[in-house]
């Protein structure tokens, strides 16, 4: 999973830069970073997924219908 960059005509260092940040953000590889910053036990793992599913499924239960026309 290389990011490459490549300059363009009259671009400056700070804007390859900027360009080089939204493309790793893209690629989610600052989340993915963050994550992995610090050790987390599975548990904890399946633990947070099971808050974040429960979650979303209240969400969606807290949704209206919206009606069909």
């Amino acid at each position: 999973m290389a990011i490459r960059i490549k300059a363009r005509g009259g671009e400056s260092v700070e804007q390859m830069l900027r360009r080089f940040k939204k493309l790793c953000e893209k690629e989610g590889l600052t989340k993915e970073i963050k994550r992995r910053q610090y050790y987390e036990k599975p548990s904890e793992r399946r633990r947070r997924a099971m808050r974040k599913s429960i979650q979303r499924a209240i969400r969606n239960q807290e949704k209206p219908a919206r009606p069909r026309s």
